[in-house]
């Protein structure tokens, strides 16, 4: 114990949300302090970092030959433990300001559908990048930590997380989760959805940076003008030259209705499972709403139009998950029940 307050004392403790499309850094006192993509580029023959979040995703589609650009996470979960790792370490050690640092506490957060392999490969990458201890936080309880509900209450709280690689969907009732729904349908989904949708209807192939702008820029669930529109460039099918055709908001809210009609889907589910007594609960007040993907225009509106409960966007809903896990890391002994255990090194 002594040698953990002796730690405390030189360590600035992180909570982490290692997304798959960005992750975010909150340090303890200081808040939210890095939020970048979850990227990394390489050197192909040593698998040495090149560059790592933002500046890496500005090197995606357009590297050489000998450079691979990476994202190490898939669907939520790790895919190259190594390339985690690498990039873990880099968030870690950028904030703190690129200065030395000793082992801070960990908490990262990770999509309520996973395995206990799963959550132990995320809690070994923490250690391995510097951490002396590494805790897990179910991404559905943080993003309710983090959109202020009151989720020790003997009262029901719906939260829908709609992050890049995964959907959260989550009753919560006495600081535990009584149902929960994790579906592979989130933002990468609705990426895919609008380049499929150019190379269908415009005959033009367009790159997965290209699809995030104009989903972020225009995209739309209920577009309250589907006038609005925005050049989008690529590569024609058919002559395999350089392309740019305009594309309108009413196009993209076509192209991302089959991922949000997945998404809808998993929420009523879930409602259909959720006990009585919670749903009455969830009737008065309504489904909360984070994550990225709730930042698409009518989400909200297209949500409460098919459920027939008032749905509500959390304020800052992108940085939900990351705050929940650092009020956790400030209240630890408060909170220390909603974490997964971690091991510890040196």
């Amino acid at each position: 114990m002594i040698f953990d307050r002796i730690f405390a004392l030189f360590s600035k403790d992180l909570a982490i949300d290692l997304g798959t499309a960005n992750s975010l850094v909150y340090i303890k006192g200081a808040g939210v302090v890095l939020r970048e993509p979850s990227v990394v580029a390489i050197r192909k023959d040593s698998r040495s970092l090149l560059k790592a979040g933002a500046e890496a995703h500005l090197m995606v589609g357009k590297t050489p030959g000998n450079i691979n650009v990476v994202r190490p996470l898939k669907d939520g979960v790790i895919a190259d433990f190594d390339m985690t790792e690498i990039m873990l370490r880099h968030f870690i050690v950028k904030a703190h300001n690129g200065r030395g640092f000793v082992r801070p506490r960990v908490i990262i957060g990770v999509p309520s559908g996973v395995t206990e392999v799963e959550k132990r490969a995320v809690v070994d990458a923490a250690l391995q990048a510097g951490a002396r201890e590494a805790y897990v936080i179910e991404e559905s309880l943080a993003a309710a930590i983090g959109a202020g509900l009151s989720v020790f209450m003997p009262s029901g709280n719906m939260i829908v997380d709609i992050g890049g690689g995964t959907t959260e969907i989550a009753v919560i009732s006495l600081g535990g989760i009584v149902i929960s729904r994790s579906i592979r349908i989130a933002g990468d989904e609705m990426d895919d959805a609008i380049m499929q949708y150019a190379k269908r209807v415009h005959n033009v192939i367009i790159g997965l940076a290209t699809a995030e702008n104009v989903k972020k820029t225009i995209g739309s669930a209920l577009c309250s003008d589907p006038e609005m529109s925005m050049k989008i460039k690529g590569r024609d099918m058919v002559t395999g030259l350089p392309k740019a055709v305009q594309v309108s908001s009413g196009e993209i809210e076509q192209a991302l209705q089959g991922p949000l009609a997945e998404i809808i889907e998993g929420v009523k589910q879930t409602l259909e499972k959720t006990p009585p007594e919670l749903a009455a609960d969830i009737i008065d007040k309504g489904i909360i709403l984070s994550g990225g993907g709730s930042l698409i225009e009518g989400t909200d509106l297209i949500l409460q139009e098919i459920t027939g409960i008032s749905v509500t966007r959390a304020e800052d809903p992108l940085t939900c998950v990351v705050r929940g896990a650092g009020v956790a890391l400030e209240d630890f002994r408060k909170y220390k029940r909603l974490l997964t255990s971690s091991s510890r090194v040196g």
